[in-house]
């Protein structure tokens, strides 16, 4: 049984404890801070109280799965919509933090069985929102790396920064009982869209993607861990540990810290320096056109050898040999190889470099347009035909497309027919060819010498399937009848290729498709 008495200090013994030599004014200073630190800010501190409110929200259960899927489904549909509304949504109702800041106070009062329950729920929940995010991209037809997907790829120190600060904001609101401040937290630690971009890159097969995101979570998922073992510390809580193995756990968390930290700070010089080179770029290409022209736009590309530099100029005047100069003065200020490629657009004063900039704005976005056109186009030729958008080909100059469509069961030519003509009525302005299969031609029923009114739909069909496949016709029915539709087809240039006496069994004329060998007419 200990004795919580207070001992007072003998007088000889408060001489002894009195601090001397040169910096005994700095530990008496510090020797004070901590005895009104453990004296009056830790004193109020439930600890058992908040052990027990962490440790509820730790561990893996139904609706802990069920939060996490759901957080990680709508993470991903906010990264490829580029929504970040929608993405701080699933930051709100990812359950993450818990088990995390579980193991982080685990870790500081040595209780293994809950740093092993933390454990399993962390580990279980990211695999969870990994596999659940991926299965969204698998089945979505939006797959592109966009802004919010690219943001979340290139972690850097001030990623571990925002981690730390933000896990010690939530440590102290938990600690404090100030549980409101967690929504903030989450917010700023954003551990769900990070593994949900890494269900994208596993999904789609981008292993830079999947590298760059998952350094991010595995980074927010230490400090955040590592920072609430800290302030769990700094509080006083109760620790089951030795005073060696609290030592050694300082010193490991002192060597993760480091180990996060290089490859984070080399990110952000990295980052750094590219922000430098657009910076240099834009300001010298500027300078060197003068206050009257406008640079539109500027891409550079990093991963080139050499780097290559992309600009629109809007100018009154064009400079022969303005890429070649930027390129020399660019490569030898930042000691790199440059290729500047510029593109000069010649206008008469400022507003009209704005008027051009504007232009030039909107080309690029109905090029865009246009592009997705295109893309929609091949995908629906493509889906009809039965074929895959390889098989499309498409002449983006003159605006024609063409696919040849395999055999569907029970399509007849009308079909065919049908399935052309509403590709085409959606791509307006453009010549839209579907080749049908060789399939039986309809017949055609002459009536007193002339074309049954009925007839007249399959007589154009017979034309729109000749144009498209080019084959030869051979034609059966009696000699009366043959002439009256070999009459109409010659009017629309359709040429008959072999004739038999051959009478059907409706007494109608029959057309029939012929080998290229044997397209030599009877007559």
């Amino acid at each position: 049984m200990t004795d919580d008495r207070v001992q007072i200090p003998s007088p000889e013994q408060s001489k002894l404890d009195q601090p001397s030599g040169p910096f005994a004014p700095v530990t008496e200073s510090i020797n004070l801070f901590r005895r009104w630190w453990r004296m009056v800010v830790r004193a109020d501190v439930d600890q058992q109280t908040v052990i027990d409110k962490v440790r509820e929200d730790s561990g893996f259960t139904p609706h802990f799965a069920f939060m996490t899927s759901m957080s990680a489904g709508i993470a991903i549909l906010g990264l490829l919509l580029s929504s970040p509304a929608v993405v701080i949504g699933a930051m709100l109702l990812s359950p993450l933090m818990g088990p995390i800041m579980g193991a982080g106070f685990a870790l500081a009062v040595g209780d293994s069985a809950w740093l092993k329950a933390s454990g399993k729920a962390i580990v279980l929940g990211t695999i969870i929102s990994i596999l659940f995010a991926g299965l969204v991209v698998t089945l979505s037809p939006l797959q592109t790396v966009t802004a919010e997907i690219a943001a979340r790829t290139r972690p850097n120190l001030f990623d571990l920064l925002v981690a730390l600060f933000s896990a010690m904001a939530g440590a102290y609101a938990m600690i404090r009982g100030r549980m409101g401040t967690i929504v903030g937290v989450a917010i700023a630690t954003a551990l769900m869209p990070p593994l949900a971009v890494v269900g994208f890159g596993l999904a789609t097969f981008n292993w830079a993607v999947f590298g760059g995101s998952l350094l991010l979570f595995f980074t927010n998922l230490m400090t955040i861990a590592l920072t609430a073992t800290a302030m769990a510390w700094l509080y006083g809580f109760r620790s089951y540990l030795s005073e060696r193995q609290s030592q050694f756990q300082i010193a490991a968390m002192v060597v993760v810290f480091i180990a996060l930290a290089i490859p984070l700070g080399l990110s952000l010089r990295q980052i750094a320096w590219e922000a430098n080179v657009s910076r240099s770029a834009n300001g010298y290409i500027k300078d060197q056109f003068g206050k009257r022209s406008s640079v539109s736009q500027i891409e550079i590309d990093f991963d080139a050898d050499p780097i290559v530099v992309n600009a629109t100029v809007f100018t009154p005047k064009i400079f022969a040999g303005a890429a070649e100069q930027s390129s020399r003065v660019l490569s030898r200020t930042l000691g790199k190889p440059i290729l500047v490629n510029l593109d000069q657009f010649k206008v008469e004063t400022g507003e009209d470099a704005n008027s051009a900039e504007l232009a030039a704005a909107k080309m690029r976005e109905q090029a865009q347009e246009a592009e997705i056109q295109v893309t929609r186009l091949r995908e629906n030729l493509a889906l009809i035909a039965g074929v895959s958008v390889d098989d499309v080909t498409l002449d983006t100059s003159k605006r024609r497309a063409m696919v040849v469509a395999k055999p569907l069961p029970g399509a007849s030519l009308a079909s065919y027919y049908a399935l052309e003509q509403r590709v085409a009525s959606g791509a307006k302005g453009w010549v839209i060819r579907l080749q049908p299969p060789a399939i039986a031609l309809p017949e055609l029923i002459v009536t007193d010498g002339v074309l049954d009114p009925k007839s007249n739909n399959n007589l154009a069909l017979i034309i729109w399937a000749y144009g498209r496949i080019g084959l030869p016709l051979g034609m059966n029915g009696s000699a009366i009848d043959r002439a009256v539709v070999k009459e109409a087809l010659a009017v629309k240039n359709v040429t008959i290729a072999q004739e038999s006496e051959m009478v059907t069994p409706n007494g109608g004329v029959r057309l029939r498709w012929l080998a290229p060998s044997e397209g030599v007419s009877a007559e």
